[in-house]
């Protein structure tokens, strides 16, 4: 059974855990979620791909990613480096 941490010291984040530090653009717009780019505090801000639904007006992660700066910095280098 994996062990479950409790982060008492994180302020300013939502009752799932998280704070959307900066809204950066939306992928996928579907009719109840999206697809989006934001940088997100879990613990630490990250850049965040992940899918959004709403429940109770409130905003729900789904899987996604998250990445370091550097990981973002080599994760564009790649894209501009394919022909799409």
């Amino acid at each position: 059974m994996a062990a479950v941490l409790l982060l008492p010291f994180l302020t300013e984040v939502n009752s799932m855990g998280f704070n959307i530090v900066k809204h950066i653009g939306v992928l996928k717009d579907g009719s109840n979620i999206t697809t989006e780019l934001n940088i997100v505090e879990w613990v630490y801000p990250r850049y965040d791909i992940r899918r959004w639904g709403l429940k109770d007006g409130e905003k729900v992660p789904y899987k996604g990613i998250t990445l370091t700066v550097e990981e973002v910095r080599v994760l564009k280098d790649i894209l501009n480096s394919i022909e799409i």
